[in-house]
């Protein structure tokens, strides 16, 4: 087919919709393996921030924008009409949950709508949005069909999940196995071919129903480990014991035991929001999930938790929430990166401020907040000095920077609030160490 001649020739143009988190290295990915792109966005900041080689996302590295510029094989653009000129389309647009934890396909069906205006012959169309199963099915094939085209002879439809993880560092785009499942066989076989020019190991699944199910799997299986062990957490601090050092002792049995580690509740686009993608599907089929939906209610009372330990140990010196000035360390939703996506320090310093505090916050990879789906706290980053830190009446540790230096946090902070187990390293006094 001439598709799959283009691809495997290196002369297919590749065009990837959404430049965020997962689109922008997959395009990095693509241009690295000598392929022609250009990338879609609707927020023209990013497009313009690409045309100068600037990179608006930190943890990819200050050069990345630079090359993209330089390589002279990339181009952005807000211009959707423009989609009739790649010869394969990917889609990495957001799927973020409703009011009431109900899927939100608005930017998948509006990008599907987008592709089919302009569908031609010989196109293949891939979507890595993380969704429920069947979504690539009933959502884009419809779309895509309807102005005529057959799928698997006239163009190609399949599922490729993104498993992007930002701030990692022992894999990246280019690294991590990429599943792809079609919509039928020659699909399967143009997105395969598509993903080899870009990444080292690609594993063809039987449809994309299995790619798109494999996906929730991954994150639903860290979403129910990191629900046991903040259970474990608030069961064991009870009783006085630290889970940190139950976790190490666990993980030196050399199988049937993978360490998580727990925390002031879940962050990313990922974990805090996939699994009610298959809780809401699976009600179509006359099922219920439970055990998933009792490890988000685990996971998401989580900032609660950590307020509540603020509010007893300010009780326990004599101090009300009401009046009391907090510092929230790490806006982050984990360390190293400047992703706030679903940030559970958000949640925290509202509800903190909901109980009259005064809240402050220091990142060194956040200088200010942003307006977000949820969330305009309008604030800015403090800056962190001894001084500072002895005028807060608590400080909350929600992410562990490797920045922060913590013996130093440790013998200037009146009363902290560890959320991470930031602190179980430190020397000297610790009656002023809280673990949450």
């Amino acid at each position: 087919m001439d598709l799959l001649a283009k691809i495997e020739s290196g002369s297919a143009l590749v065009g990837v919709v959404g430049l965020g988190y997962v689109g922008l290295p997959l395009v990095a990915a693509f241009v690295h393996g000598g392929m022609r792109v250009i990338g879609f966005d609707v927020d023209a900041a990013k497009i313009d921030a690409l045309g100068r080689g600037e990179n608006y996302l930190k943890h990819l590295g200050p050069d990345l924008a630079r090359e993209l510029a330089a390589s002279g094989k990339f181009q952005a653009t807000g211009d959707f009409s423009r989609l009739a000129e790649p010869d394969a389309i990917i889609s990495c647009v957001p799927t973020p949950l409703g009011a009431h934890l109900e899927p939100d396909l608005s930017y998948v069906t509006r990008t599907a709508d987008d592709i089919a205006k302009t569908l031609r012959r010989g196109q293949l169309v891939v979507l890595e949005s993380t969704t429920y199963p069947r979504t690539t099915r009933e959502i884009l094939l419809p779309r895509l069909e309807a102005g005529g085209l057959l799928c698997g002879r006239d163009f190609f439809l399949a599922y490729s999940p993104e498993r992007e993880d930002p701030g990692r560092r022992d894999f990246n785009t280019q690294t991590i196995p990429k599943l792809v499942g079609g919509i039928d066989a020659p699909s399967t076989q143009c997105a395969a071919a598509l993903y080899r020019r870009a990444v080292k190991n690609v594993v063809p699944v039987s449809s994309a129903e299995v790619a798109e199910s494999a996906k929730l799997l991954e994150n639903i299986y860290r979403s129910v480990n990191i629900a046991l062990v903040n259970e474990m957490k608030m069961v064991l601090t009870a009783m006085g014991i630290d889970v940190w050092e139950v976790i190490a002792a666990a993980a030196t049995k050399p199988f049937g035991f993978q360490a998580f580690y727990p925390g002031p509740g879940l962050g990313g686009h990922c974990i805090p929001i996939d699994p009610y993608y298959l809780t809401w599907k699976a009600r179509e089929v006359g099922m219920t999930t439970r055990f998933i939906e009792l490890a988000g209610q685990v996971n998401h009372a989580m900032p609660d938790y950590v307020v509540e330990r603020l509010a007893h140990a300010l009780n326990d010196r004599g101090k009300s929430v009401r009046g009391s000035r907090i510092l929230v360390l790490g806006l982050a939703y984990k360390p190293d990166i400047d992703d706030v996506r679903e940030s559970p320090s958000f949640e925290i310093i509202e509800k903190a401020q909901d109980l009259g505090a005064v809240v402050d916050y220091n990142d060194p990879h956040v200088p200010a907040t942003h307006k977000m789906r949820k969330y305009d706290l309008g604030m800015r980053s403090i800056e962190l000095t001894a001084t500072a830190l002895a005028g807060y009446d608590a400080v909350v540790i929600a992410t562990h920077h490797s920045a922060y230096n913590w013996q130093w946090i440790a013998d200037n902070a009146k009363l902290i609030i560890d959320a991470r187990g930031a602190m179980r390293h430190i020397t000297g006094r610790r009656e002023h160490i809280v673990s949450a």
